[in-house]
């Protein structure tokens, strides 16, 4: 058992939106993309960004916003290739 804090997993968050927490096991090459991405993100914004901002930018930036969430038990549609989120290009030729 750690002592690290516990965090819940899903949580309501005031403006609308929920908040996930997630452990995710990356390559240090997508780490480092990640960093450019933030950096990129940041001088746009002309203040500091945290990876965590630049992965939900990212994430909101590469896919059209839900409209509302899918009853239980609703099976989701095909996904086409303009709706796909696009993953973070390999750095190395490993897939």
């Amino acid at each position: 058992m750690t002592n690290a804090p516990q965090v819940p997993a899903m949580q309501a968050l005031p403006d609308g939106e929920a908040e996930l927490a997630l452990v995710l096991r990356l390559p240090w090459e997508d780490v480092a993309r990640l960093g450019q991405e933030a950096g990129r993100l940041a001088s746009q914004m002309q203040r500091p960004v945290t990876l965590d901002e630049a992965v939900s930018h990212r994430l909101r930036s590469t896919r059209p916003t839900a409209s509302h969430a899918k009853p239980a038990g609703e099976q989701p549609a095909a996904v086409t290739s303009g709706s796909a989120v696009t993953s973070l290009p390999r750095i190395s030729g490993t897939a």
